[in-house]
Parts: C-alpha cells; structure tokens; sequence
C-alpha cells in the first residue's frame, strides 16, 4: 500500500486514483429535505435519489467502477448458455478463490435463500459471529434459528481490539453441544460484520472455527461480501498476515472453508454474487436450485455486462491501493467526529463511519428508535442519506413484542472511489452541527409496518413537532445557505 507522508506534518488519505467521469449532484434547500423525508416516511430507503446530495446509504452497487471495468463491460458475450462472458468470470473466480466448483446468482441474498433451503430445517441452527438482515430472515422463514457468538468486544461502541468480529470459541463449542452436532445446519462467518461496524475477523480466529467445523462435520460458510475490508485488516493489523501477500490470505481462507459466498455489489464492484465450494456433493446439490430461483447456470440472473466487470473487480480487489480506498477515508473520518466528542465505533471498521445513535441521542428510548430518527435528522441536517443499523433493522418477536438490538447505529456508507474529502468535511461539519442541537431531535413510530424486512419499506411519522424546529434552528445558524 502507498505510504506517503506530508512534509507539514498532516495526515489525511490520499487518493490513488484520478477522477475521469463524473455525474452532477443536487442539494435542495433543507425545508425542502424536510418535505422530502416526511414524503418517504422517514424512512431514507424511501428516498428520491433526485432529493440526496450524498448518498452513504450502502457501498452495495455502487461502488465507482475502474476504467478497466468500463471497457470490459464491451466485450460482454450474452449467449444464453455457454457464454464466453461466464467462462471469463468463472476463470477469475476459481483464481480468486482457488475453488473447484462456482455458482453464479444475481447477488449476496439470492446466495443466502440457496443455502437457507438446502441446509436449514425446521429446529436446526446456524452459529455465526453476527446476523445480516437477509441472512436471519432466510433462516428463520426455513424454520432454523441463528445464534450470535460475536466476542463480547464486538458490541462495545468502544474498544481497542482489531478483530471485533471474532467468534468467541467457547461459545461456539457450547452452542454445538448444547445443541447437538446434526442440529447445526453450518457455522457463518460474516466478514467485516455488516451491522455492528463493519469489524473484521482474524485469520488466526477462523482457522479455530475451521478446526472445531471439520472435527465436528459441520460445514463451514464463509459470507465474503465484505472481504475486501476485512483482507486490509489481516493485513494492517494481524502478525501472522503482515507478509503475506492478499492473494495469499484469501486463498487461506477459502482453503479453511467449506462454501464460499458473496454479493458482487460489494465484492468486485460491479452487481451479481455467487457461490464458491470444493465439495462436489455440496455443489451437486447447490447446483439444482440455481435455474429454479437464479436462471441458467451461465449466468445465475446476472447481465453479462456486470460479469464482465465482476471478472475484472476480482483481479483488481488483490491490489493493496484499490483495498485500501475505503478503510483510509473511513479512519479519517471516524478519528474527526471522535476527536470532537462526537460518538463513533471504535477503532474504524470497514464499509462506513458508524455513528452511536444510542449516545448522539441519549434521550430517545430504543422503543422511538433513536438510529432511525438520527437518519432522518442528517438528512434534513445535511442532505446525506444514511442506513440505520439499529432497532428498526430487527425482526419483532413472534409475540410481536420489539428485539432491540445491541447497537442504535447510522452507518454513512463511504462506497469505494465515489466521494472526495470535501464531501467527507461537509458530512462531519453537518453531523457536528447536528450534534450541538440534538435536543431538538425527538422519536419516531411506525405508521405502517412490514413483517419481514421492515426497515426497507416501512413508514414512520415523527412523535413531535421536532423536526419543523430542527428546520428553524438550523436556518438561525446558517441563514441562507444550503
């Protein structure tokens, strides 16, 4: 990775990259914003895309793509069935991963409901250090449970251990026998947990789970949608990584693993996902549910475009300036907002800057959904749509009682290559602004709610008048400006 020093003593990251193309961004005046988030229900997935100066929603799909990227995207072959287009990605994914056998499918989801209906069964289990929204409703509609194993550090907002996203071996041995060998449907493992800040996992952790899996039979799952990040932790901050090359490192993982899965929407830039395995039985019975839910086994949902990028992204994510885009703006910007008092999880992770929802609004009992009203108030704040990773992101009870989850987070995603560091200024400046007047931001309740998956289209109306005050506040500090 570049490592270059500032002669006056400065640190911020610096792109390795040039900017060729770009697209024009609109912020409208905030009582604009005000209308515009009380028309999606306070809900930022509801959002006009036309209404979002930055959008630090998700780094899923949207990641800037590389030139090299653009241009392969023209040699797409899209022939049905034995497409030239599909025999280049499988190449760059077997060499990626060094597997046997690849399974494409339209994104990380599509890859979840395949596993969920061949491995899950009515009271069967699935241990995995943290849950991802898609991965825990897939299992519990099949009829398993999850249990999260995550070490105890990786729900403390603050913490000074690297690898966050352990699993805690002893519980994970406990679980097994509590539970029983054949009642565990396979050990996740998520890289760079999606929902509790973006923490990494060791090599050395996974090579423990590995050893209880294959002593036990138990099949070992790997989600690398965000292995990307989690390859410039092993490599930044574990002994045993530091000179190994990132081939090298993947290449163990997928020698510890049993089945590989991921989104490319996050892992190679581009918008598909598949499934990667050397068991030729697990594969033979993977295989039959790809044409039934994903498409011919060519191209498993995916335009031959994005293949053709996907391919190209692979090769480019083994490049240490590439993988290192994303982290380094993050630490920037989580080291600024802490530094000024502002809650953030510690130490930086990876995918986006994590803001404490639960102490930025202290006042706001989890019941009104603190993250998801924090939300809400940056965007009229600031124009910034964000993610809340918080309660409102849980599954209610089967006795329609709330889960309230370990952390009330907004997660500003900080897509690899999209954003310069003047966005990134303006989005601490506002958040700080934010921060001084977060009296005035009061909860929010459900006015329309889903079953499954909430948090993607729910409504909600605020439970006050606070944010028509958040609007005068902010026109008294900052007159005229946008």
């Amino acid at each position: 990775m570049a490592n270059v020093k500032f002669y006056a003593g400065e640190s911020f990251p610096l792109e390795m990259h040039k900017v060729r193309i770009i697209q024009k961004l609109n912020l409208i005046p905030i009582e604009e914003r005000g209308k515009a988030i009380a028309a999606a229900g306070n809900n930022t997935f509801l959002l006009q895309n036309r209404d979002v100066f930055m959008d630090m929603l998700t780094d899923s799909g949207v990641n800037a793509m590389s030139d090299r990227q653009l241009a392969s995207m023209m040699y797409a072959d899209d022939s049905y069935a034995g497409s030239e287009t599909f025999t280049r990605l499988e190449r760059s994914v077997k060499h990626f991963f060094g597997c046997k056998h690849f399974l494409p499918a339209h994104q990380g989801r599509a890859c979840e409901n395949i596993l969920s209906k061949t491995f899950v069964t009515p009271g069967s289990v699935v241990p995995m250090n943290y849950h991802f929204t898609t991965a825990k409703a897939l299992i519990t509609l099949n009829g398993g449970t999850v249990e999260e194993l995550i070490i105890d550090e990786g729900l403390k907002i603050n913490s000074a251990n690297p690898f966050k996203g352990n699993i805690d071996i002893d519980k994970l041995n406990a679980v097994i026998k509590q539970y029983g060998v054949d009642k565990v449907a396979y050990v996740r493992m998520e890289a760079g947990t999606n929902l509790v800040g973006g923490q990494p996992f060791s090599l050395e952790n996974y090579e423990q789970v590995s050893r209880i899996c294959r002593t036990a039979k138990i099949p070992l799952v790997l989600d690398a949608s965000l292995l990307a990040d989690n390859l410039y932790f092993n490599k930044k901050r574990e002994a045993g990584c530091k000179y190994m090359t990132l081939h090298q490192i993947v290449l163990r993982f997928a020698e510890l693993s049993d089945i590989i899965y991921f989104s490319a929407r996050k892992l190679g830039f581009a918008r598909g996902g598949g499934i990667c395995t050397n068991n030729d039985d697990i594969f033979m019975k993977l295989r039959e549910l790809v044409p039934l839910f994903e498409g011919f086994l060519t191209y498993g949902g995916m335009s031959v475009r994005e293949m053709e990028a996907i391919a190209v992204g692979l090769e480019e994510t083994l490049d240490e300036d590439m993988i290192s885009q994303g982290p380094i703006f993050i630490d920037y910007m989580v080291k600024e907002l802490d530094k000024r008092g502002i809650p953030v999880i510690t130490p930086p992770g990876g995918l986006g800057c994590h803001v404490d929802a639960g102490h930025f609004l202290d006042h706001i009992p989890q019941s009104e959904y603190p993250a998801g009203a924090l939300a809400s108030a940056f965007y009229i704040a600031s124009g910034i749509r964000g993610m809340e990773r918080g309660t409102l992101s849980e599954q209610r009870e089967p006795d329609g009682s709330e889960h309230y989850s370990n952390m009330e987070l907004l997660r500003l995603a900080l897509p690899r290559r999209v954003f310069t560091l003047s966005q990134v200024n303006y989005a601490i400046d506002r958040l700080i602004w934010l921060h001084e007047n977060r009296k005035i931001v009061g909860g929010l309740k459900f006015v329309e709610e889903p079953k499954i998956l909430r948090f993607f289209f729910g409504r909600l109306d605020p439970v006050s008048d606070w944010q028509t005050r958040l609007v005068t506040k902010f026109r008294q500090d900052f007159g005229d400006s946008l």
